[in-house]
């Protein structure tokens, strides 16, 4: 899922701040949902923005069942400049997982679905909609919450750099490990997160002469909660570089998260 930095790490900080008391005595429901909506003021994909370093809306709903199977919707408004034909002004992701705790361990695997609505033009071969399965791993000691992630995209069509413009489909595939860890200051609404994440392989997100080798992103932040609302502010930054028509989308900067929880 495309969370923000900062929303990741709220999210990461609420789970680790569910009192162990409460999971005991109260069993939970055979069906849970929870919804998000949030503005942020730059969307940033792994370290490259999305919406011309410009302000996003942002929204998700998840359906879980107390097997650990889910499925959950997430959306955000994008820059044309993301897809391919440059047309999109909005991604879609369509998730579906499975998530299991086992010793303190918590494991996590599903399917993502990228689909960004009305791209497709009469005639266009082109195509910016992609699948990437995902597994992650995470645990929280005490105040720390760390989480480990793999996503793999198998070669398709959105992941040619060249879109067949040779007449000739250039496949591939990427591979995007990331770690992040949050902290929870006790007897305080605040915590603080952390993020690195590399791409292994070409990518449509960075166009320097480095881009056959991948790049890294990482980004610093800090969170504030107040009932359902949770500010965050992070520091991103990214060794890419990514030309949108009129800006560098993959310099760093300061991204702010105001999000509510339902």
């Amino acid at each position: 899922m495309r969370f923000s930095t900062t929303t990741l790490g709220a999210l990461l900080l609420a789970a680790s701040a569910t009192p162990a008391l409460a999971q005991e005595t109260a069993p939970p429901p055979p069906i849970t949902i929870n919804a998000t909506a949030a503005v942020v003021t730059d969307y940033r994909f792994r370290g490259i923005s999305q919406t011309d370093n410009n302000a996003a809306i942002q929204g998700s709903i998840t359906i879980t069942h107390k097997s650990g199977f889910y499925a959950s919707v997430w959306g955000s408004s994008i820059d044309d400049y993301v897809t391919v034909a440059g047309t999109g002004h909005q991604e879609i992701d369509l998730i579906a997982g499975y998530s299991h705790t086992i010793g303190g361990i918590k494991l996590d695997g599903g399917i993502l679905y990228y689909f960004y609505p009305k791209t497709k033009l009469a005639g266009d071969k082109s195509s910016s909609d992609f699948v990437e399965p995902y597994f992650d791993i995470s645990t929280t000691l005490g105040p720390v919450t760390a989480k480990t992630t793999v996503n793999y995209a198998p070669k398709q069509k959105a992941l040619a750099l060249d879109q067949g413009a040779s007449g000739k489909l250039q496949s591939r595939d990427n591979v995007y490990l990331a770690d992040d860890f949050t902290v929870a200051i006790p007897k305080t609404p605040l915590g603080l997160t952390a993020h690195v994440g590399h791409s292994f392989g070409p990518s449509w997100l960075a166009t320097d002469s480095n881009s056959k080798k991948g790049y890294t992103d990482w980004a610093l932040g800090a969170t504030a909660t107040y009932k359902v609302l949770t500010l965050g502010v992070s520091y991103v930054d990214t060794d890419a570089k990514f030309l949108s028509a009129t800006k560098n989308v993959s310099k760093s900067g300061v991204v702010a998260t105001l999000t509510a929880s339902f």
